[in-house]
C-alpha cells in the first residue's frame, strides 16, 4: 500500500522529522487558499500521484504568487501525468499539495528498505539526492551506499552515525532525524520509507522535501489507521476489490488473464507471456493469507472482463498457499460465473500439485494441465491470439 506524499510527511512528522509545511488541495481555488494559511514567499505545487518521476514530467512546479499557484493546480489536476513508473497510458491527478519552497544548502538520498537475505533494516543513503537522482543512480551505483541494522542496532547512534558520514551526511542532526525515520519505519509496518531530497536547509537544519512511503499489507491487521487509504491510492475500482480479497492486482491492457502466487512469480510469467507474443491482461499476486474464497474473487474479476480469452493459472504451491486451495478458488469462480467457456490452462507444482489439478478437473473447469511454464504459457498465449 503506497501512500501518497502528503500522508507520508504527515506520518513522518509524527517521530520527529521536519517536513515542509504545506496543504492539500483538489482544487485550483482550495490551492490558491492554501497559499493564506502557508504565508510563504515562494511556493510549490506538486501533483500526488502513485508513481515516482514527477519532476522530469513536470508535476512539480514553483510558484511566486498565490495566482501562479493557482495557475500550476489549474494546470495540473484532472491531467494525466506520463512518467518513467506510469507507462504511456499515465496517471490523472486528482490531487495536488501545496508547499511552501525552502532554501536548500544541500540535497541527499536517504532510504530504508527490508533486507532480503536477513530480513532486518537495510538503510541506504546518498551524498547527492534531488529530482534527477534516480537518472544518475542508474548510470554509477556507487553512489549510493548501504548498511543492514540488525536486532538491537536500530537506535545505535554510532553505527547510524558513522554510515552517514562514509555517505557524505556528516551531522549529528541528521542522525537524529535518520533515527527519528528507523523508529516511523519499524512501527509502521513499512516495506520501503524513501526520502528524496533530504535536504540540509540554510539554517543548518534537515528536511524531508520529498517522501514516499510503502507499507506492508499482510501487517494490515495491525494498523486499522491505515483501513481508508484505499481510495488515495489511484486504484481502479477494481484493483480495490482484489486489495479488500488479499489479492495485489494490476489491470492491464492484453487479453490472458494470469493468476499467480508471488509477485516474483508474477512478473516472470508475465515475462515469458510477452516473449512468447501475448499480452496478458493483468499483474496477480495472491497474498499468502488469502483463502479459496478470495482468490475465487480475484478470478471472478477475470472472467468479468470480456477483454479475457483465455485463464493461465501458474501456482507454486508452499507455505501457506497450497496448489488445492487455489484450484478450489479458481473452480468457485467459474461455477458462479456466466463465462463458463473461458479456457483455463494450468501449470500447478508443488504442495498438493495433484490434487489441485484434480479438483479443477472434476468441478468441470474448462481445464488444461501442463507440467512446466513454458508450454503452459505457449498454449495460452495461442488460445488468446497474441491479443
Amino acid at each position: 500500500m503506497l501512500l501518497a506524499e502528503y500522508k507520508s510527511k504527515e506520518l513522518l512528522a509524527q517521530y520527529g522529522l521536519k517536513v515542509p509545511p504545506g496543504r492539500r488541495a483538489t482544487s485550483a481555488d482550495a490551492a490558491e487558499a492554501a497559499c493564506e494559511k502557508l504565508n510563504a514567499k515562494k511556493y510549490v505545487v506538486k501533483a500526488q500521484i502513485a508513481a515516482g518521476g514527477r519532476g522530469l514530467a513536470g508535476g512539480i512546479k514553483f510558484a511566486a504568487t498565490p495566482s501562479s499557484v493557482h495557475d500550476e493546480a489549474a494546470r495540473m489536476l484532472g491531467s494525466k501525468l506520463v512518467t518513467e513508473q506510469t507507462g504511456s497510458a499515465g496517471e490523472t491527478v486528482n490531487t495536488v499539495y501545496v508547499e511552501a519552497a525552502q532554501d536548500l544548502a544541500a540535497q541527499h538520498f536517504l532510504a530504508l528498505t527490508l533486507d532480503p537475505e536477513t530480513g532486518g533494516i537495510m538503510l541506504l543513503a546518498s551524498s547527492q539526492g534531488g529530482v534527477e537522482f534516480e537518472q544518475r543512480a542508474r548510470m554509477d551505483s556507487e553512489i549510493v551506499k548501504t548498511t543492514v541494522l540488525g536486532p538491537g542496532e536500530t537506535s545505535d547512534n554510532a553505527k547510524i552515525a558513522a554510515f552517514l558520514a562514509s555517505a557524505g551526511i556528516d551531522d549529528a542532526s541528521a542522525a537524529d532525524q535518520v533515527r527519528g525515520a528507523i523508529q516511523a519505519f519499524t512501527e509502521n509496518d513499512m516495506t520501503l520509507l524513501e526520502i528524496n531530497p533530504f535536504a540540509k536547509l540554510s539554517d543548518g537544519s534537515w528536511m524531508a522535501i520529498d517522501a514516499k512511503i510503502a507499507l506492508d499489507p499482510s501487517a494490515a491487521f495491525r494498523h486499522p489507521e491505515f483501513a481508508e487509504l484505499d481510495a488515495e491510492q489511484g486504484l481502479t475500482s477494481v484493483e480495490m476489490e482484489a486489495q479488500k480479497n488479499n489479492i495485489n492486482f494490476v489491470k492491464l491492457d492484453g487479453a490472458l488473464g494470469v493468476i499467480v502466487n508471488g509477485a516474483g512469480l508474477g512478473l516472470a510469467t508475465n515475462d515469458l507471456i510477452i516473449d512468447a507474443g501475448g499480452r496478458p491482461a493483468n499483474f496477480m499476486d495472491i497474498r499468502t493469507t488469502a483463502t479459496s474464497f478470495d482468490i475465487a474473487k480475484g478470478v471472478e474479476l477475470l472472467l468479468r472482463d470480456t477483454r479475457v480469452k483465455a485463464i493461465l493459472l501458474n501456482v507454486h504451491g508452499g507455505g501457506m498457499t497450497v496448489c488445492d486451495t487455489v484450484a478450489e478458488g479458481v473452480a468457485f469462480a467459474y461455477n458462479r460465473s456466466d463465462r463458463k467457456e473461458v479456457p483455463c490452462i494450468a501449470r500447478l507444482a508443488g504442495v498438493n500439485a495433484e490434487w489441485g489439478n484434480q479438483i479443477l478437473k472434476d468441478r468441470k473447469v474448462p481445464v488444461e494441465t501442463f507440467g512446466d511454464m513454458q508450454s503452459a504459457v505457449t498454449r495460452a498465449v495461442e488460445l488468446t491470439g497474441g491479443a
